[in-house]
């Protein structure tokens, strides 16, 4: 009998929630291939090659096992008992003598990833006391979720196109062929965007940097970094104009409606051509098409949201849906409703908690538990009452994937006590005083708690671990309880995972029905390891609006309020003659973030980080296919080589959002420290969306000279 087996599993490295098939030998753990499950429901069969270093994650050898301790001759291996109980005594003195908030949290992109410590997190920060928590959603995704807050009532709430049945799609900063969505799960979207065109609908592309996506679509229009927002508004404006504004079913469940179409009337597209980029015909057509289709869906991201005017983006791109008529229906901008509801239990009521309380040193505004992560350095820099002491990362390496990352190394390093749960040594961990590895993705069992909230269709699926742990092992979450436990005496999560991701299941909108044998829990989902598929996404508003009013709330006060900001863009748009260049990022298909770059199946090949410059710029700087270029701002500086290109506008540069890996202290492979350079080292902390907080890494002025 033949030792192969065959386990079925989502990746649960990027949002898209592939469907894996991993062939293996149970005997001696040997991983034979990782292909995609085409028997998943939702992805197919698609996988892109991320899945591939969940095998490598596994079997690294740069990976930590056991937790280390740094000493004054290097790193030492010390038990879990004695972690815990240095960290219990560190953790308890720093904060008994300089308050909760002398301890600050880091949370990292992975643990959105994660199935423990999707449910540990909120309520371990909640044990450990402190309001100073930060996270990559600040470096991310904020104006979604202030948008939706004040908008639908539940940051949460967030609406996704319905991409399988739209006739016509706007895509603005967006390159979804190359990421598979984001806060838009969306397994193989390059086929969903081509079934659009099959059909006989049309995609078209506002960005930049003519991406992968833009090549692919029917049309593409270069825009200036930073003015999507002028794009917006000047759409609404000829939408009232043309006299096109229909609610459709929510003609009586929307507030604000008079005072969007005044707003609008400052936006004409003579207006605004000049200062974005796209000629008054073409914004018009837009909107005609937009306002014309049989169905449609405006869709913002990346380019829209990690900029200076992230929250008003986000807040316009619903207004359009909306007064299109194209809001929570079919083919437009829609709501999933996942087994594991997120808002199972919510009531209506005032936005949450944004702006509750303010950063110590920048004022920046707190919301959904955190404050902006632009702002972590200050906060340990900065003497005075509230400085943060201390610090735990989780799953996060901010020194490359935060703004100004050579400040927040230096921030880390002058600490008291710093603590990292993470599998390598690395930028960020490398500061810390005790490193807690946790188990990696295929030791793990896995739910998708977060991303099913942004899925283009409903489903479910439950992932048991493909090996189980050894007994020196621990998961993430049973660290996170077991520094709660040192600190308060008891564990942060009581319970299992497993248990309450079951309790929520039957208590969820597929947990209820009338036949028992198609009541959704945990077994059943056991049952079907390629995961059940719940059918296409459904009209269902007002119901499910959050709103004090039970209305969407189109013209919220902190919206309107933001747009002065906005206008000094027309009125004098500021250029520094010693910047003159507009950096922008763009995403790469092998790469997530900063935790994929140890995988040598990933890094190998062709250098894809490389800096993209348009022919004309190149000439005049004297620079040449390949050539070595500095790219420079007041806070630092970076060398890469230069690729000579019209996919980018004139005084536009790109570089890649895939950090590399390549400071000294770290215990990474010859290819990770190869990988490429940070972007971030050339963003300032102080470049945000002041009205979200989120970090804005678009749009940075840079200079740009040859090596």
């Amino acid at each position: 009998m033949s030792d192969i087996k065959t386990h079925y599993r989502n990746c649960n490295i990027c949002e898209a929630m592939c469907g894996i098939e991993i062939k293996y030998k149970a005997e001696s753990k040997e991983i034979i291939s990782i292909k995609g499950d085409k028997n998943d429901p939702f992805s197919k069969g698609h996988m892109c090659p991320k899945a591939l270093a969940l095998q490598d994650f596994y079997e690294d050898k740069d990976r930590l096992k056991s937790p280390i301790k740094r000493m004054a001759d290097g790193w030492q291996e010390i038990s879990w008992q004695q972690a815990f109980a240095e960290i219990g005594e560190k953790f308890s003195a720093i904060q008994n003598a300089y308050g909760k908030n002398a301890l600050g949290i880091y949370l990292g992109n992975p643990n959105a990833h994660n199935f423990g410590n999707s449910l540990v997190l909120k309520p371990f920060s909640k044990a450990m006391g402190t309001l100073n928590r930060f996270s990559s959603a600040s470096t991310d995704q904020m104006p979604h979720h202030v948008a939706a807050n004040y908008m639908l009532g539940n940051g949460m709430l967030i609406p996704v196109p319905d991409i399988d049945r739209t006739d016509f799609m706007l895509i603005i900063g967006a390159n979804p062929v190359v990421s598979n969505g984001s806060m838009m799960t969306a397994p193989g979207v390059l086929n969903r965007l081509t079934a659009i065109q099959k059909r006989g609908g049309k995609v078209v592309v506002v960005d930049p940097q003519r991406t992968k996506t833009a090549k692919i679509a029917d049309q593409h229009l270069f825009i200036r970094p930073e003015k999507d927002a002028l794009l917006l508004l000047s759409l609404i404006h000829c939408i009232f104009a043309n006299n096109q504004v229909h609610l459709g079913h929510l003609s009586d469940s929307v507030n604000g409606l008079a005072d969007i179409e005044q707003m609008a009337k400052d936006y004409p597209p003579e207006a605004v051509a000049e200062h974005i980029g796209i000629s008054v015909d073409d914004i018009k057509t837009l909107a005609a098409e937009m306002s014309g289709a049989e169905s449609a869906v405006c869709y913002s991201r990346m380019g829209a949201s990690t900029q200076s005017f992230g929250g008003l983006c986000q807040w316009l791109t619903i207004v359009l849906n909306v007064i299109t008529g194209n809001f929570d229906r079919e083919g437009g901008a829609m709501f999933p409703l996942p087994a594991f509801n997120l808002l199972r239990g919510k009531t209506a009521g005032h936005p949450t908690n944004f702006g509750k309380y303010q950063s110590r040193v920048q004022k920046m505004p707190f919301f959904n538990g955190e404050f902006p992560t632009a702002t972590l350095a200050d906060e340990i820099l900065t003497e005075g009452d509230g400085q943060i002491k201390a610090m735990i990362t989780i799953a996060g390496n901010p020194v490359l994937s935060a703004p100004d990352g050579q400040k927040l190394g230096q921030a880390f390093q002058s600490l008291d006590f710093m603590v990292a749960v993470d599998i390598y040594l690395n930028e960020t961990t490398k500061h810390a005083d005790i490193i807690l590895p946790a188990t990696t993705g295929l030791e793990n069992s896995h739910y998708d708690i977060f991303f099913h909230s942004f899925a283009v269709r409903n489903t479910a699926k439950y992932s048991a671990p493909l090996f189980e742990k050894t007994e020196h092992q621990l998961a993430d979450w049973e660290i996170l309880n077991g520094i709660a436990e040192a600190v308060t005496g008891k564990p942060a999560l009581p319970y299992a995972p497993e248990m309450i991701l079951d309790m929520e299941l039957k208590a969820g909108p597929y947990g209820k029905e009338s036949d028992s044998e198609q009541a959704l829990d945990l077994e059943k989902l056991k049952a079907n390891p390629h995961g059940i598929d719940l059918g296409s996404l459904q009209p269902s508003l007002p119901k499910r609006l959050l709103t004090a009013s039970g209305k969407i709330e189109l013209a919220p006060s902190l919206f309107i309020n933001d747009l002065p900001r906005l206008n000094k863009l027309i009125l004098s748009p500021a250029i520094d003659p010693h910047y003159p260049f507009e950096l922008i990022s763009r995403r790469l298909v092998k790469s997530h973030n900063t935790w994929t770059q140890n995988s040598a199946r990933l890094v190998k090949g062709k250098n894809p980080v490389t800096l993209e410059i348009h022919p004309t710029d190149a000439d005049k700087l004297g620079i040449s296919q390949g050539q070595l270029v500095v790219v420079s701002s007041p806070v630092g500086e970076v060398t890469l080589p230069a690729s000579v290109t019209d996919d980018v506008l004139v005084g536009v540069v790109s570089m890649p959002q895939g950090w590399g890996h390549n400071q000294a202290g770290t215990q990474m492979t010859t290819a990770a420290t190869q990988a490429g350079v940070s972007i971030n080292d050339v963003t300032a902390a102080d470049r945000v969306d002041v009205l979200t907080g989120n970090a804005a890494f678009n749009g940075t002025p840079v200079a740009i000279r040859a090596a």
